[in-house]
């Protein structure tokens, strides 16, 4: 009875570790760029039964762990805004940013310019080009955003956007602010990276496929709650008849 009520725990905080990638990913149905994080659990065995010759030989007990939250890179729509700071990337690439905690990756492309001239993320972080942050004179116009990444005014290129891919994509890390870290060094997208200028991709989540799964583990996770909870009255009725036929 107990190994059942362990099991049945297990399986209650995978569930509820569900919960909480569909929840963030809910949260973040209009996230510009954002890439939505799926859950995958595999069997645990335990224990392996040391002799086979028993009269009643031990059984394996299945357990569920939690094995990683993998990225799904899948593109999002892209949409059309017109604004020349906007970009959407196709493909497997990210956008490289620098923040005061180092090198960082996005997919949103939503740039602004600051106050200094610099191409900037809406949370102030310079946006880097293959030579660095790229500047803007404040006198200049005609700002264009090429589908190569070339940045240009009409006093020329002023920079390229840098972008980047990496060996395991799933190796990234959420970093906050819809940003990305990582372990190892990123690679020059090359062609797995093309620019739209003047568009955005928004979020791949697809919010009534999130929901409908939402309520199918809340349901999964009440009922097992509910066994649980039955177990655990069962195990007190035993011992307390127990009791009772000791002190008899």
């Amino acid at each position: 009875m107990q190994n059942a009520q362990l099991i049945g725990l297990s399986s209650q905080m995978a569930l509820g570790r569900e919960l909480e990638v569909i929840a963030n990913n809910m949260a973040n149905v209009t996230t510009t760029g954002f890439k939505a994080r799926t859950t995958r659990f595999q069997e645990y065995l335990m224990p392996k039964a040391s002799a086979e010759n028993f009269q009643r030989p031990d059984r394996k007990l299945s357990y569920v762990i939690d094995s990683g939250t993998p990225l799904d890179l899948t593109q999002g729509p892209i949409e059309a805004t017109g604004n020349p700071l906007n970009a959407a990337i196709r493909g497997d690439a990210f956008f490289a940013v620098q923040t005061p905690q180092g090198e960082r990756y996005t997919r949103n492309g939503a740039f602004e310019l600051n106050a200094q001239g610099q191409i900037v993320t809406s949370d102030g972080n310079p946006v880097l080009g293959e030579g660095g942050p790229i500047q803007i004179g404040q006198q200049e116009t005609g700002l264009a955003l090429g589908p190569d990444g070339t940045i240009s005014t009409n006093q020329g290129t002023r920079g390229k956007l840098r972008l980047v891919t990496f060996a395991n994509p799933q190796g990234l890390t959420n970093a906050g602010g819809n940003l990305y870290s990582s372990t190892t060094p990123p690679q020059p997208a090359g062609p797995q990276g093309r620019i739209e200028p003047g568009a955005l991709e928004r979020s791949n989540v697809r919010p009534v496929l999130a929901m409908t799964r939402m309520l199918e583990v809340n349901r999964t996770y009440q009922l097992v709650s509910d066994t649980v909870s039955r177990l655990d009255s069962l195990r007190g009725t035993a011992i307390q008849r127990l009791a009772d036929v000791g002190n008899a």
